[in-house]
């Protein structure tokens, strides 16, 4: 039996951002990444599909090129697609079917509740990891592999502390300058997670956390916090903290404070194989996501993304 879904696509300036974020925040799928007033800061533009009176949602993140409209990833937006609650592979389907057939390239990510096996979408799988904290911390301790302990030790030996609710404008610019190194630093996305950070923090959803040795920042992050998850989100280290184990201490340190409650600690990937290790180091496991990537432009445009 076909069942018809009253999906609407609503432009950002008609989306009812009350009734938008009470979906996120009711739905047993929703992430930070689904607020509008996250969508706001980081997306250069963004629409919406949404089923019946905001029963599901669904935010379309685009850009314009050469006149062509299409769908990308925010930067750090780890997971969007389908929220909402009774979500079917049904539905996640007649939503892609939805989508505006203006936007000619997709290359987009759903989230983790959001797999489903398609004939009619090129879908693939990527990689997350996650750390269940509702457990003592000595128990969770005790799943670290053995050189995540040694580092740990290596770093309190050394007299590295935790900090935490620093300014977070020490975390951009060691984040800044990591990404120089790979070509990745933008000062655009940059003044987006600025703005960002001061949004939630206001709301008591974003808090730094650092190590330092004689007052100066060896490794340092950005968690935001929603639904029950803190996000690893932006990443700040030192070459100084490297052989110190500083990056192992501070991710033990956020474990240490959080320990026992009902959180997952979201490390926001890695499909990279070095990442992947040192997050299944803590005890982390595997959460897989699905990606989308979808090319309906003009045959003289393809090339543009291949």
């Amino acid at each position: 039996m076909l069942i018809e879904y009253s999906i609407q696509y609503i432009p950002q300036l008609n989306i009812d951002k009350l009734k938008w974020d009470n979906c996120i925040s009711s739905a047993k799928n929703g992430l930070v990444y689904g607020y509008s007033f996250y969508l706001d800061q980081m997306a250069d533009n963004w629409d919406a599909l949404v089923l019946n009176d905001y029963e599901a949602i669904m935010p379309l993140t685009w850009k314009r090129k050469y006149a062509i409209h299409y769908l990308y990833q925010p930067f750090v937006t780890a997971q969007l697609g389908l929220f909402g609650n009774n979500i079917t592979p049904e539905i996640i389907t007649a939503f892609l079917k939805a989508i505006p057939d203006k936007f000619r390239y997709w290359d987009i990510y759903l989230n983790h509740t959001n797999r489903f096996i398609s004939v009619d979408f090129p879908l693939y799988l990527r990689s997350n990891y996650i750390l269940d904290l509702n457990n003592p911390y000595e128990e969770i301790y005790s799943h670290y592999r053995e050189n995540i302990k040694r580092n740990i030790r290596k770093a309190v030996s050394t007299g590295c502390y935790t900090a935490k609710d620093f300014n977070a404008e020490e975390v951009i610019k060691l984040a800044v300058m990591q990404m120089r190194q790979y070509d990745k630093e933008s000062k655009v996305n940059t003044d987006r997670f600025r703005k960002l950070y001061e949004v939630l923090h206001k709301r008591k959803m974003a808090i730094t956390y650092g190590i330092r040795l004689n007052n100066q920042l060896l490794a340092s992050a950005i968690f935001f916090f929603s639904h029950n998850r803190a996000y690893y989100i932006l990443v700040g280290n030192h070459p100084n903290g490297k052989t110190l184990g500083a990056s192992h201490a501070l991710i033990d340190g956020f474990i240490k404070d959080h320990a026992g409650k009902n959180l997952l600690l979201d490390f926001e990937g890695s499909d990279i194989r070095n990442l992947a290790f040192f997050y299944e180091s803590f005890g982390a496991t595997v959460e897989e996501y699905v990606g989308l990537r979808l090319n309906n432009l003009p045959f003289y445009l393809k090339w543009l993304k291949k």
